[in-house]
Order: structure tokens, then sequence, then C-alpha cells
């Protein structure tokens, strides 16, 4: 088993598209590489704490590898947007991938140069070690799939679980 903690906005959304890929065994939101002990959500909402809304992915790297998990990832975010996604605006929004290991940190850096050879704007995503991850509160675990018909939902991640799903079919739970 691996893990990869992952930024690219709100956490709601990386966790409703990685939640439904095959081999993905555990989708815990929460808050990275800031310098406040022990946030709350309303804490990073505010922006001082220095972190970004994370995502802790836990993967069997038999059935998704890391880089098929970065594919993703670069896919469901803009990481050309320094701060923001949308209209989520703000440090704690920002793009960012959080290696646990120098190989996952090489696989970042290769992902993110071949990525940013095919693109025209620069990509902004921080590729950092990670640092204490803080697991958000429990009323944000599977938030998309609580609350599908709340008007951000319905609005901003409903499209980017339809965009991965389309996408990347094989590697979509089929149950």
């Amino acid at each position: 088993m691996q893990t990869a903690i992952l930024a690219g906005g709100c956490f709601w959304c990386l966790e409703a598209v990685f939640s439904q890929l095959q081999g993905v065994l555990n989708v815990k939101s929460g808050y990275i590489n800031g310098h406040t002990r022990h946030p709350t959500y309303r804490e990073v909402c505010t922006g001082n704490t220095g972190h970004a809304e994370a995502v802790k992915i836990d993967f069997d790297e038999n059935i998704i590898r890391y880089d098929e998990v970065l594919d993703v990832f670069f896919t469901i975010h803009d990481p050309t947007t320094l701060n923001r996604q949308g209209h989520d605006a703000g440090t704690q929004y920002r793009s960012g991938i959080y290696y646990l290991n120098e190989e996952q940190k090489q696989q970042a850096q290769n992902n993110l140069e071949a990525l940013q050879y095919d693109l025209p704007q620069t990509i902004v995503t921080e590729i950092a070690a990670a640092q204490t991850f803080y697991p958000a509160e429990n009323e944000h675990d599977d938030y998309f799939f609580e609350n599908p018909y709340q008007g951000y939902c319905q609005v901003v991640i409903a499209p980017k679980v339809q965009q991965a799903k389309q996408q990347f079919a094989h590697l979509w739970r089929t149950a």
C-alpha cells in the first residue's frame, strides 16, 4: 500500500473523485504544510494557518500506480492558477503534491515536467515534503455523496467527477 497527499482546491472535489477509483482504499480530507497545530476548517478558511486543504489517499499500487494518481490529480484541477481553483481563492486552495519519500518526489517532478511541456501556461503546483497531515472534521467525510443536491456539489464537484469518470473509465470502480 502507498499513500499520496495532494492539494488541488477544495478537498471535497478531490475526495469525490479519488474515492471512486479502483485500488483506492481510503481518502481522508485534511490540512497540510501549515504552521498552526491542529487547525480547524474555520481557521484554515481564513488563510492564516498556512495550510492547504488536501486529501490523504491510501491506495494499492498493484491496482493503481502513483503516476496514475497524479494523472487524475492534474486532470481534475487547474495547476496553473496560483492559490485559486475557480471561485475558491486563498493559499488554502493552492495546488500541491506533498511527497512522503524521494521516489514520490522524483515521480511528481517528472509528471509535472511532462505536463508543463504540453501546457502554454506555467504550472504553479508546489512539490514539497509532507509535514503533519491534520485530518479534517468528520462532517467533511464523503461530503459530495452526503450532500449531492447542495449547490456547490452540483455546480463544482459533479462536473469534475463526470470528467474524471469519462477520462479515466479504465480506473473507475464498476460497483
